[in-house]
């Protein structure tokens, strides 16, 4: 097992979180045991970030002690991902819409300790503007607006040094037209915010979508 990126480990082809919890078999796909520490499977087919490096991609802002701000965060599958390779320091602060979501992720948040779910809409940052500078803005919204929504919040809690990742999800913009093009009109609004350090293409893992690391200009 070699270490890919920053906290995230690689054996084979699959991909490995070293555990934050005890029990930490909640969204692994299976279970390492070295010693004391747990290594917790991160799957490319139920998760966008672990597909994109899988594929090969090289730029991942991921790391100890970083404090994300995951717009889209759902029940917290891939959060908790997340939450182990930010570490106890760390600190993710979960914005999602669905009340259904926010309870299931409360229990996965009580577990961890470094997880803030937040029940809000991410068109509208004002509705928790307490929250503090971050250092990655994580987007995985299904939206037409989703590019907006990242500039927005981009621009009102991203550090100047931060980092901006977004899943572009093509058929949520336009279920009527092919994804190259949605990509190119996507990539296109954000070049004019942020420097685009990379992007990558999900399929098969996860059709008709891209993942785009960026930093502010």
């Amino acid at each position: 097992m070699r270490e890919l990126f920053p906290g995230v480990w690689k054996k084979g082809k699959r991909l490995f979180t070293r555990s934050l919890v005890k029990d930490g078999e909640a969204y692994a796909k299976s279970l390492i045991v070295k010693g004391k520490e747990k290594y917790r499977e991160w799957d490319p087919a139920r998760s966008k970030p672990a597909a994109a490096i899988v594929k090969g991609l090289k730029n991942f802002p991921f790391r100890k002690n970083s404090k994300v701000l995951y717009l889209g965060i759902a029940s917290g599958s891939t959060a908790t991902f997340f939450s182990d390779i930010v570490g106890k320091d760390g600190v993710i602060y979960g914005i999602e819409i669905s009340e259904r979501c926010v309870r299931d992720l409360n229990m996965v948040a009580e577990k961890r300790g470094n997880i803030i779910p937040i029940l809000a809409d991410s068109r509208k940052p004002e509705q928790y503007e307490w929250v503090e500078p971050v250092d990655i803005l994580y987007e995985d919204v299904a939206s037409d607006d989703q590019t907006n929504i990242l500039i927005r919040n981009s621009e009102k809690f991203l550090r100047k040094d931060g980092f901006a990742v977004m899943a572009i999800k093509s058929r949520s913009i336009d279920v009527t037209k092919e994804p190259e093009t949605i990509y190119k009109k996507e990539l296109a609004k954000l070049e004019k915010h942020f420097k685009i350090l990379d992007k990558m293409k999900l399929d098969p893992y996860e059709k008709d979508h891209m993942l785009v690391v960026m930093k502010p200009k």
